[in-house]
């Protein structure tokens, strides 16, 4: 597609569905589709590609940050609501979401750069404004005990051990399978390289894990190995009780009847499970959360975490992490104040040499 021929709507749709289709997964395709139609190419697709400019596009991200959404995009005239009767409700994007359609933006312009049909990416030179890390709740250790004596009658019992003690993801949890694990007490292990999702055609499918980071092979503790092993026996009674029903799918998390486990029922009964514990509600997403955050103040170092975790770089489990580390800065720099205020045992003893690393 000649860049000086085409509009930035034209060229746009000729990147996701000609481009993009092929390079991302079928639900970040799907966020793409939603960015390009709701926000790029209303405003800025009538504008000549060849001649998009950096101030173009500064304009155009100033403007989702101070308009009001509704208004923008005509929902309050189907609905009678916001400006269609003069009360705007002044709803705007959020940091995060200007910053995603801003990325969009770079990467499809970035692909006409490549192949030479522009000079240079003029989304590039913009500077966005970082959005605010989102906050999180995790447990403290308290909670964790709390949460996973009360999970011990639950069904899946072993996903919620696995959840707290190893960090996985929803999509890597509910997409093990028996053959990923070695059960042996003395070095257990789970191998994770995939990950179940639900996309809009295929419906709950089995991909691999996002990135390379992210398929690694993590050590199982006693106690998930332990509750693994009592899991696959009621599996084993949940299929001869289901006969000629039961799915065989080879996944590690299913329904009474060997199908997937949809992620949505899973959040569910996850919220419900925290009532019935009597605890404050949280994201399962958290539960991954609590494992970092417990395992820092535990001392572990940040590369284990991350390896753990299956970040792509340390950068990210300490920018995620860092009010954390903050705070045991804290209470390491309180335990000198406190060692250096206090008194010695034996005032005429040498101070004691230490090696610093």
């Amino acid at each position: 597609m000649a860049a000086a021929d085409s509009t930035v709507s034209a060229y746009l749709t000729y990147w996701l569905n000609g481009v993009a289709v092929h390079q991302v997964r079928e639900n970040t395709h799907t966020r793409y589709a939603s960015c390009i139609r709701l926000h790029l190419i209303p405003g800025l697709g009538a504008k000549k590609l060849a001649r998009l400019t950096a101030r173009d596009v500064r304009t155009f991200l100033d403007g989702l940050r101070t308009t009001c959404q509704c208004c923008t995009q005509g929902r309050d005239t189907v609905r009678r609501q916001c400006c269609a009767i003069d009360q705007c409700c002044d709803k705007r994007l959020s940091p995060l979401t200007v910053t995603y359609v801003h990325s969009v933006l770079k990467s499809a312009l970035e692909h006409d750069v490549r192949e030479d049909d522009l000079p240079r990416n003029v989304a590039r030179n913009i500077k966005t404004r970082a959005p605010r890390p989102r906050r999180f709740k995790p447990f403290t250790a308290s909670e964790a005990r709390q949460f996973l004596h009360t999970a011990s009658g639950d069904r899946l019992h072993a996903l919620y051990e696995l959840a707290l003690r190893t960090g996985l993801r929803k999509g890597e949890l509910l997409g093990l399978h028996w053959e990923d694990l070695d059960l042996d007490l003395d070095g257990g292990t789970a191998s994770v390289h995939r990950s179940l999702q639900r996309t809009r055609t295929g419906g709950l499918t089995v991909l691999h894990t996002k990135t390379c980071a992210s398929e690694r092979r993590i050590a199982l503790p006693a106690e998930c190995i332990n509750s693994l092993k009592t899991h696959q026996e009621r599996q084993l009674e949940e299929r001869r009780a289901a006969g000629t029903g039961w799915a065989e799918t080879g996944l590690v998390f299913t329904t009474p009847t060997g199908n997937p486990l949809d992620p949505t029922n899973l959040t569910r009964r996850f919220r419900r499970l925290l009532r019935r514990a009597g605890l404050r509600t949280i994201r399962f997403h958290d539960l991954r959360h609590s494992t970092a955050t417990l395992l820092l103040e535990q001392g572990v170092d940040l590369v284990v975490i991350k390896e753990l975790l299956g970040h792509a770089h340390i950068g990210v489990t300490a920018g995620v992490y860092a009010h954390v580390r903050l705070r045991l800065q804290r209470d390491a720099i309180d335990a000198l104040g406190h060692a250096l205020g206090g008194q010695d045992d034996d005032p005429d003893a040498p101070p004691a040499a230490a090696v610093v690393r």
